[in-house]
């Protein structure tokens, strides 16, 4: 990886000196199918053709190539020799001409770590698939390019396929004699250009809008998936949610979309969520659902849809410079898909999911040792690929949604107009969207943007009562905290809602907005009120920031949560009480106790899973030792009580059957999932389909319970790629040391295993339940990691480094991992600032869960 990297500075340096005019790129992919019998990787032909202007001419600059080998380099008619030009990874370019054009034929590797041109093979039919993944910078593995997002171009794209196949690419696709050819793209990065190819199987449908000028937009519509999959492709939906999409966007952004056709390719063994390639976006095709979902899966493809779509504008059409300003396509694309979401879908409670979950996933990035400003400083491409994270997506995301509170909903939605009028095609920074904030909104920008933008770390509200003599509210107040760390106290725009109870229901009687800032803020607009029993700060999610209580309100929630009828208002003290949990202020098995009285009258679907995953967390995580043998039972109890409680076949019953198998563990539990799977046992309307076999089997595995016998037979009856995805994570569940050491061998000392296969290894790998078996792999694990990062992709560096840190040391070991994990950042002080972020945060993670086991006196 490091031969891979490309700084900042480099970047800078040959975007001052190039511009360049376009790229037609002749990609060879014959030789996807058939017999491999030579050495070393299975290849493709690409030959690309840059023609692109110097200002200097007589200087030398570079070109971007992961390849094996180059046939031929010529610059400006002149040939040069591969040996002396190409390293591996660039293309020397020497005594340029004001004028330029490159021609590299290069062999280029097929992938199976997902980046690149990657190749798949499924099992059930046998069929080659293809598709490519470039974000954010591995186009430079299927043609010669200049790899950085500023150094934009139009794109041709010429493919030679197997015959029977169908390709696909960002532009209109024609085919003649064996070629398929495709329209000239607009102006666009190198990382958001796409080809898929294979025996897909493809739908169609088109939109059509008038447009405000009396013309009229069409646009295309496609969507693929592996033929396998064709009897659960749901079209129809995903084509609503895509016109309700589009719809939107031309309603609010006054820009027609720009790209021609618009293609969605749900694909296998994929990296990311999707990717918002211009007329061919790309999502993983567990989009597609084999089995019974609730609606929150529905919701949660939606908005990814949405999000995508988003960055058509964010993103496609105007593009960060360089991804210090990753959050201008991210956090706006995390924004704007769930403002989507709620304002053109069926899925009008949208806000509440992104409270509970996108900001769960902010809170927790922005309290790691790696935290970092939304504007971000990234150094090189290791960084770009790490910040890719809950800061850049959903507290981005987050702090917009503060901004419009700040600035106004029109004003934003009209600056958002402006930047795209103003910048079509091309390359922005932080300070071109906020003049045109500030010229739509009249408020002084760079004061908001330094303290939101460009400052680390998570305020904390706590309101304050204080009562007259007559039970009313003589004054309340609002304190706001930091950590030392990252001390900024930021101005907030909030909610503060009183509640008390009403007819059994807790229920708000009195709201307030105002501006906090600084340590302590009076909320004069609520003196008066009747004492409340709940003050929500932060009420209605108009602010990024930990919300915490007062005594009174914190023995409320612990008494009539499960009363309060507002779905947002009550995601919101969950998501305040995990936060509470994970800073050691409640303990695990409080938290676990309000799980269990309060989670069945949840009735938001999407909660009740979050509230499911949350308790699993905090026992395998945060509970002290000794007292999770009775917290797992308590667990599997209440998941047993809810499931037998649930309406038949309803969502909700569904959702508890899976956290029943997260969380069974005793004989009876385990007994019952097995006479699920034989038909010997029946809970009325729960029907067991392919997908809910798997999640039954995994817990049976790593009991012991269900053998490779086992195992294999459940392959023959889903002998898809799922399948076989499922069964690898049981298989390396089972509780066995021999079991541990393959799977170890597999995954850190050989790279035969495809990225999915990686992925489910080590989740099967990883039982919280084995963490005796697991224990000996600690030593282990710190002599491989720095080698992994060095030879691997850093996608499965990074799965590596992740996946396999002991996250679960035995209770008696756990002092000494943490130990150990400080010798060896202590001794690797040099290594790749990636890998030791990585090493960084997972330390992060451990030590929290220690200080929360141990705030627990038992």
């Amino acid at each position: 990886m490091p031969g891979e990297n490309l700084s900042r500075d480099e970047a800078r340096e040959r975007a001052a000196l190039l511009s360049v005019d376009g790229y037609e790129v002749s990609l060879d992919l014959r030789s996807a199918v058939g017999d491999h019998a030579g050495e070393g990787p299975r290849t493709f032909r690409s030959v690309t053709t840059i023609r692109f202007r110097c200002n200097e001419p007589g200087a030398a600059s570079f070109a971007d190539l992961i390849a094996p080998g180059v046939t031929s380099v010529s610059l400006n008619g002149r040939d040069l020799d591969p040996g002396a030009v190409f390293d591996g990874t660039r293309v020397l370019l020497e005594d340029l001409a004001a004028e330029n054009e490159l021609i590299v034929d290069a062999r280029c590797a097929y992938s199976r770590t997902g980046e690149g041109m990657h190749r798949f093979v499924d099992p059930e039919d046998g069929e080659v698939y293809l598709y490519t993944q470039y974000e954010p910078a591995d186009a430079r593995r299927v043609f010669a390019t200049f790899e950085q997002p500023d150094l934009k171009a139009p794109f041709r794209f010429e493919v030679r396929a197997p015959e029977g196949w169908t390709v696909w690419s960002n532009g209109v696709g024609e085919q003649a004699d064996g070629v398929w050819r495709f329209a000239e793209t607009k102006p666009i990065s190198t990382y958001i250009t796409c080809v898929v190819a294979g025996p897909y199987h493809y739908v169609t449908d088109s939109y059509t809008r008038v447009l405000p000028d009396g013309g009229t937009l069409e646009i295309p519509l496609g969507a693929l998936c592996r033929k396998g999959l064709a009897p659960y492709f749901d079209t129809d939906d995903i084509f609503l949610i895509t016109k309700q999409g589009l719809d939107f966007f031309h309603e609010h952004v006054d820009y027609p979309y720009p790209f021609g056709k618009y293609d969605q390719a749900f694909v296998p063994e994929y990296n990311l969520g999707a990717m918002e390639n211009p007329g061919l976006v790309t999502f993983r095709e567990e989009c597609i659902f084999r089995g019974k979902v609730t609606q929150a899966s529905y919701e949660s493809r939606a908005n990814v849809i949405l999000h995508e779509m988003a960055h058509m504008w964010f993103g496609d059409l105007v593009t960060m410079e360089w991804w210090d300003d990753l959050w201008l396509k991210e956090s706006f694309a995390d924004f704007m898909g769930a403002f989507a979401l709620v304002g053109a879908t069926r899925f009008e409670n949208g806000w509440i999911t992104f409270a509970n979950r996108r900001k769960a996933w902010a809170y927790r990035a922005d309290q790691l040792p790696s935290t970092h400003p939304i504007t971000a400083d990234i150094r090189d491409l290791q960084d770009a690929k790490l910040n890719f994270d809950g800061i850049t997506y959903a507290k981005g995301a987050s702090v917009l949604k503060q901004l419009v509170a700040y600035v106004g909903q029109d004003a934003f939605l009209e600056g958002a107009r402006r930047y795209f009028k103003r910048h079509a095609y091309g390359n922005t920074r932080l300070g071109d969207l906020l003049a045109v904030l500030e010229e739509t909104s009249g408020r002084d920008m760079d004061t908001w943007a330094r303290s939101w933008l460009q400052t680390a770390g998570v305020n904390a509200l706590t309101p304050q009562v204080t009562l007259d003599g007559e039970g009313r509210v003589a004054e309340l107040t609002v304190l706001q905290e930091a950590v030392e760390a990252y001390p900024e106290l930021r101005p907030h725009r909030v909610a503060i809602g009183l509640y008390r109870l009403q007819d059994g229901a807790l229920v708000r009687y009195a709201r307030a907005e105002a501006d906090v800032a600084g340590p302590r803020t009076v909320v004069k607009e609520l003196a008066g009120a009747s004492a409340p029993e709940l003050v929500l700060v932060n009420d209605d999610d108009l602010t990024y920031c930990k919300t915490r209580f007062d005594t009174t309100s914190l023995e409320t929630l612990g008494e009539r949560l499960g009363a309060m009828t507002d779905p947002l208002a009550r995601a919101l003290c969950w998501s305040a009480l995990w936060n509470m949990t994970r800073d050691a202020l409640l303990p695990a098995p409080d938290f676990i106790d309000l799980v269990m009285r309060f989670a069945g009258r949840e009735s938001d679907i999407g909660v009740l899973q979050m509230l499911h995953m949350w308790a699993n967390s905090a026992l395998v995580n945060y509970a002290p030792p000794a007292w999770r043998p009775t917290g797992g039972k308590l667990l599997a109890h209440i998941a047993l009580r809810d499931l037998r409680g649930a309406r038949a076949g309803s969502e909700q019953q569904l959702a508890w059957a899976r956290f029943l198998a997260s969380v069974a563990s005793t004989p009876e539990d385990l007994a019952l999932l097995r006479g699920l799977l034989d038909g010997t046992e029946e809970i009325e309307g729960l029907d067991v389909d392919q997908e809910l076999r798997w999640a039954f089997l995994e817990p049976l595995a790593a009991h012991g319970l269900a053998d490779e016998k086992v195992l294999a037979a459940e392959l023959a009856r889903d002998d898809t790629a799922s399948g076989k995805r499922h069964q690898v994570r049981c298989l390396a569940a089972r509780p066995s040391a021999a079991v541990k050491a393959q799977a170890w061998a597999q995954v850190v000392e050989s790279d035969a295993l495809s990225n999915a296969l990686v992925e489910a290894t080590i989740g099967g790998f990883a039982q919280p339940s084995q963490r005796e078996l697991t224990a000996p792999y600690t030593e282990k694990y710190f002599a491989a990691i720095e080698r992994v990062w060095a030879e691997r992709s850093i996608q499965i560096g990074m799965d590596v480094v992740r996946g396999l840190f002991p996250t679960h040391p035995a209770p008696e070991d756990a002092h000494a991992t943490l130990a150990a994990t400080d010798a060896w950042l202590t001794s690797h002080e040099n290594a790749a600032p990636a890998l030791r972020r990585l090493v960084l945060e997972a330390r992060d993670d451990l030590a929290r869960s220690l200080r929360a086991q141990e705030a627990v006196d038992f």
